[in-house]
């Protein structure tokens, strides 16, 4: 569905659901992902054999700020777990891609401040409940206090609405709202043999009419530019990853999280795309543990299952 469609449901619609070039899916749609998913459930318990805890606190001694790095680190969960066996139904990618900052990396914290967040994701085909090696996970979110990398220009406590109206854009199919070439909190890299995967970043803020997420896409047959940047590549999942709203309570008490007060955090129970993403027994929710075994304000490491259907290719 064309944006220029979209506007005719409203702006401030618009803005709750965060606008973008994919439509949601058919009910049809829906049912047959989820009979997917869960002909894959035991399969997926197979694959369940986590590694001895280790201390990984010292695996990233700084930002990764060059804008190609390749690093070898494994992730702290080696295969595919079964406590989240699948992600989301696809949703819309949202107004803050940005393909030209999302970049081949394992750390992509850059200088942002927040809770270190390790994000370790297991990609498993629907079709064979096989895991899927050499696919890119692709993430992007915003930082401690709501403001997105590519579009530090767009105040993030402003309904997406009156944000289009302050800067007199009239949505289209393409719309462009970048203002900067800031890369933070941007970056992909490819699952290993497991179907795994693991990306450094911090625990996300929240923004205007949102609850506290993390958008992901999964690309097969891609391949990089010489600056890490991807060229090419089928985009076969587009989704949105979640916390608890307890640990999220927790981690918003503090720095520099606690410093955003302009707007109220939305939660996840009134959030307008949240309940869409747990449609017919999906879990977009991660699982989180300390990395240090007691306490997730001092660093955590996130999982969650992504579940892909290769047949539909974008």
């Amino acid at each position: 569905m064309q944006l220029s469609k979209l506007l005719a449901a409203g702006l401030v619609t618009l803005a709750a659901a965060h606008p973008g070039p994919h439509h949601q899916p058919s009910k049809r749609e829906l049912t047959r992902r989820h009979e997917l998913s869960s002909r894959c459930a035991s399969n997926v318990a197979s694959f369940n054999s986590r590694r001895v805890k280790r201390n990984i606190a010292k695996r990233f001694p700084g930002s990764a700020n060059t804008t190609y790095q390749i690093q070898a680190e494994a992730p702290y969960y080696e295969t595919i777990q079964n406590d989240t066996c699948v992600l989301t139904p696809e949703v819309t990618e949202g107004p803050y891609i940005w393909p030209q900052s999302q970049t081949l990396r394992q750390d992509m914290t850059e200088d942002q401040p927040g809770i270190p967040l390790w994000l370790d994701v297991g990609v498993l085909d629907m079709e064979t409940c096989e895991p899927l090696e050499g696919v890119l996970v692709d993430f992007w979110h915003c930082n401690a206090t709501g403001s997105y990398s590519s579009f530090t220009g767009l105040s993030p406590n402003t309904p997406f609405a009156e944000l289009l109206e302050d800067l007199n854009v009239t949505m289209s199919g393409d719309l462009d709202l970048h203002t900067d070439d800031t890369t933070w909190l941007r970056g992909m890299w490819p699952t290993d043999k497991n179907g795994m995967m693991e990306m450094k970043t911090i625990f996300p803020g929240f923004y205007v009419e949102r609850a506290i997420h993390i958008h992901v896409q999964v690309h097969t047959d891609w391949t990089v530019r010489g600056n890490g940047t991807m060229a090419y590549g089928d985009t076969v999942s587009t989704g949105q990853i979640y916390f608890d709203e307890p640990l999220s309570q927790k981690i918003m008490a503090q720095e520099p999280y606690v410093s955003h007060t302009q707007i109220n955090r939305t939660t996840n129970a009134v959030d307008s795309v949240f309940e869409g993403d747990t449609d017919n027994g999906y879990n977009p929710v991660v699982s989180v543990i300390p990395v240090d075994g007691n306490d997730v304000t001092k660093g955590m490491i996130g999982y969650i299952t992504i579940g892909v259907d290769k047949t539909k290719v974008e």
